[in-house]
């Protein structure tokens, strides 16, 4: 154990000296993306609840329980340009192991591309498509603690660059049902590259540590949910020269002499988020999420905008839930989630 916490700290420390977040310098950077239409109406990113969704468990392995046994989920998001992503997913409850586990496949298609030479002439076509097969395990540690694990295979291919990558994700999870709190720390994305595009240095993984909280409360149908994304780094903005203006959570703008403030980089590490959750058994959820860091590098200067914000909706209907998620990512544009789940058990009840 004492070695285990050494190699975690020293992990820890090592990430923490990078000064920020840069667009660009990762691979597989769509395996942050939002797993289904639940997550991205929470501000698309969920790692504080732990119920009967098995898709909780690509970015939360210790979300995993028994009661996403023969639990089923399909998800998929409609880009512009026939750019497509989405995610598969199935949970099992081992006995014997008393163990959860699941799998899933993670895709994202780019489309069917032209083949130019150099002065335009075209000579064919590519696709380009990146995918990533998961596999995870969680289990009860103790009485209030769980604690999982998921492994990826990555594969990547624009035109004839192709990239073959590995990652993990380790998870522990405190949950109080007594006090209805869940606490959560995830290590994402722990891996490399074992083929790379081209020769050269290999490319980092989009590595990051986040820590959330979650609280339903006793006397309204709602739970709300707080994730502090880059725990292992600081410094997430970046100073632009054309930006005059701090947009705050809820206020108005404010002019600023510095885009890289205290105020704003804090902020920029978190996520908030409700989901009010009606009946007896959930069946009817709202929900509605904030992403200051999405707000901020998504905003236009001078232009209002609910870049940012994100809510959605799900009911169940018989044996299915239905899910849709919206998220506002730009001033001209946003994304559309659905998302559909069912339990193989259902099907073998007598009605």
């Amino acid at each position: 154990m004492k070695q285990f916490l050494t190699l975690v700290l020293a992990f820890f420390l090592s990430h923490y000296l990078e000064a920020q977040v840069t667009g660009g310098t990762n691979v597989y950077d769509f395996l942050n993306f939002s797993a289904s239409a639940r997550i991205t109406g929470l501000g698309g990113n969920l790692i504080t609840v732990r119920d009967d969704d098995v898709n909780l468990a690509l970015a939360n392995p210790a979300s995993l329980n028994p009661s996403m046994h023969q639990q089923l989920g399909f998800n998929h998001v409609f880009y512009p340009a026939g750019i497509n992503t989405g995610y598969a997913a199935y949970g099992h409850f081992v006995k014997k192991l008393d163990m959860t586990l699941h799998g899933g496949i993670q895709y994202l298609t780019y489309g069917t591309f032209d083949a130019t030479d150099e002065v335009g002439n075209v000579t064919g076509e590519f696709k380009a498509s990146e995918y990533a097969i998961a596999l995870g395990a969680g289990r009860q540690l103790y009485e209030r603690v769980t604690v999982g694990a998921n492994l990826k295979f990555i594969t990547s291919r624009f035109e004839s660059y192709n990239s073959i990558g590995l990652a993990g994700d380790l998870a522990a999870m405190f949950h109080d049902t007594a006090s209805r709190i869940n606490v959560t720390l995830v290590f994402r994305n722990i891996g490399t590259q074992l083929s790379k595009y081209r020769d050269g240095k290999t490319e980092p993984l989009p590595f990051e540590m986040q820590v959330g909280v979650s609280k339903r409360l006793v006397h309204l149908p709602f739970r709300f949910s707080i994730v502090y994304r880059y725990l292992d780094k600081w410094n997430i903005s970046y100073d632009d020269p054309n930006s005059q203006e701090d947009t705050f959570i809820f206020g108005d703008a404010q002019q600023s002499s510095s885009g890289n403030s205290f105020v704003d980089n804090l902020a920029r590490h978190f996520i908030f988020s409700g989901e009010f959750l009606f009946g007896k058994k959930d069946n009817f959820r709202v929900r509605i999420g904030y992403n200051h860091l999405q707000r901020k590098e998504m905003s236009v200067k001078n232009l209002r905008s609910l870049a940012g914000f994100s809510f959605g909706a799900g009911l169940k209907i018989n044996r299915f839930r239905v899910e849709y998620g919206r998220s506002f990512v730009h001033l001209g544009a946003g994304l559309n989630h659905f998302s559909i789940s069912t339990n193989i058990q259902e099907f073998s009840k007598k009605r």
